[in-house]
């Protein structure tokens, strides 16, 4: 799993002229699903995403997670975020699992996050043309991939 996490002021998403999601402070978190992703790639990218210390605290240091500021997220798929671009201009997504292996992984990642935050995490449509709007705070944005725990 790789997901591109972005700490943000405001977010939302539109589908079809229809605001779908919307948050205020907290993330939004672009994720992107591969074959051989696991339960075990869902829980650790969670405790991370949970975890991770990107809010300013009194002091304006970023030492606050999501968890500590009650922030709010959105979670977003996005299979081009598995793009090949090393042969000519037009990315290949191959690598990018087909829907009926991404959907319950999509599904499952979104709620153990909400688990992990204990609170609702609102989200796109999984294979929609979403419009995506944000302001980004920071701006901080965080790439994680799963395969590159070490």
């Amino acid at each position: 799993m790789k997901a591109v996490i972005q700490r943000v002021t405001k977010a939302s998403v539109t589908i079809d002229g229809v605001k779908v999601a919307s948050i205020q402070n907290g993330l939004l978190i672009l994720l992107g699903i591969i074959d051989e992703d696991t339960k075990e790639d869902i829980k650790w990218l969670s405790n991370k995403i949970a975890n991770l210390r990107i809010f300013g605290d009194d002091n304006g240091v970023m030492n606050k997670s999501i968890l500590d500021s009650n922030g709010d997220a959105i979670v977003v798929s996005q299979f081009t975020l598995h793009a090949n671009t090393k042969k000519g201009n037009r990315p290949s997504y191959i690598k990018a699992a087909k829907p009926d292996v991404a959907i319950p992984l999509y599904e499952q990642f979104v709620s153990q996050l909400e688990n992990d935050l204990g609170k609702k995490v609102q989200t796109g449509e999984f294979g929609a043309d979403m419009k995506v709007e944000l302001l980004n705070d920071g701006p901080v944005t965080i790439i994680i991939d799963t395969k590159q725990k070490g």
